[in-house]
């Protein structure tokens, strides 16, 4: 099947929830994902193989010039198949489109090369705090 792209498409809680607990290796615990995307982001796009989630990313945004890529996951059997660096394009674009100014990501090291080489981001200097 052909994997599709949708801006700010429909889904499901448990099928979000399912995708990312598999991603960031947690139990489903019944986020309410629909809930925090509506409250919070500009926009998310899902990933589609038929009628199947196989990605998602979610783009929360100041209300003005930057967006934030969050939550960016790949079904584990989709991975390496281009499926994440076309979530990051209709983001981009989606962000772009809405009169944002800047993206910006924040990734863990081994994502480095995805982000930077694949997705065309630009590394800069950040400060982070874990609470």
């Amino acid at each position: 099947m052909t994997t599709t792209y949708t801006w700010r498409g429909a889904f499901h809680n448990t099928e979000v929830e399912r995708l990312h607990a598999a991603g960031f290796g947690y139990e489903p615990s019944g986020h309410d994902w629909h809930a925090q995307v509506m409250r919070h982001s500009l926009g998310w796009v899902c990933a589609r193989d038929g009628e199947r989630l196989v990605g998602f990313v979610n783009v929360a945004w100041d209300g003005s010039t930057h967006a934030f890529v969050l939550d960016t996951v790949v079904a584990m059997d989709m991975r390496r198949q281009s499926v994440g660096t076309g979530l990051l394009a209709v983001a981009t674009t989606q962000a772009r489109d809405a009169g944002c100014q800047w993206l910006h990501v924040d990734f863990e090291e081994h994502l480095r090369e995805f982000y930077l080489d694949s997705c065309g981001f630009r590394s800069t200097p950040a400060g982070l705090i874990e609470l």
